[in-house]
């Protein structure tokens, strides 16, 4: 007779992941031992690479080169491995990038936002779908994506932005997106800039509203 034994064992898998990041902390971080938010930026396809200046040109990366923010800002690198390379090949390294960030730095896990531009926008839309347990916001800028699993966003406010004059990732593109997510519920608002082309990022991340809008926001 053979007799079957069952043994319960757990295991740890960790990923090694290599992604270049651009860091910047809050000017007061180091005043107390307060926790802060997080803002995870994801550049545009023109920022894809191995030279982090790249990231600089566009969104809080630049700003932050003249001014504080109230939150840690985690800007990464999308590698250049392939012609195609996308943030969607790299959401698992994305949030173990989060993680790490958040065991040397003294991260709030109720506040950590993602926003990103262009490629980065669909990088926000499918991080925050595949992972809406671990942001309390998204600001999706120019982008789109699949409505596919987009229930999951139901409980995560979103604040999307576009141009009307957007001829790289038209309106309707955005608009899909939001419409979709309206439609299961979610707490979701649309910008429309009536006289910009793709460009839809400087205005959104120059306008403090944005920030105060994340800010806001907290996990319960």
């Amino acid at each position: 007779m053979l007799s079957e034994h069952l043994f319960q064992k757990e295991i740890t898998v960790t990923k090694e992941v290599e992604l270049a990041y651009l860091l910047s902390l809050p000017t007061d971080y180091n005043d107390n031992e307060k926790e802060f938010p997080l803002l995870l930026f994801l550049h545009g396809m023109g920022e894809r690479g191995n030279d982090l200046e790249l990231v600089k040109r566009h969104g809080p990366p630049k700003l932050a080169e003249k001014q504080s923010f109230p939150f840690i800002l985690l800007a990464p690198q999308c590698p250049l491995e392939l012609s195609y390379s996308t943030w969607a090949l790299y959401l698992d390294d994305l949030m173990a990038l989060i993680d790490h960030i958040s065991t040397v730095y003294r991260v709030d896990a109720q506040k950590i936002y993602v926003t990103g531009l262009s490629m980065g926008g669909y990088g926000t839309w499918e991080l925050a779908k595949k992972y809406p347990d671990r942001f309390a916001a998204a600001a999706p800028i120019c982008g789109g994506g699949s409505i596919k699993g987009i229930e999951r966003l139901k409980d995560v406010p979103v604040w999307a932005f576009h141009g009307e004059k957007d001829d790289v990732v038209p309106l309707d593109e955005g608009e899909k997106m939001v419409q979709a997510l309206q439609d299961v519920g979610g707490n979701v608002k649309l910008t429309v800039y009536p006289d910009a082309a793709h460009d839809s990022w400087t205005d959104t991340y120059r306008n403090p509203d944005l920030y105060t809008w994340l800010l806001q926001q907290e996990k319960k």
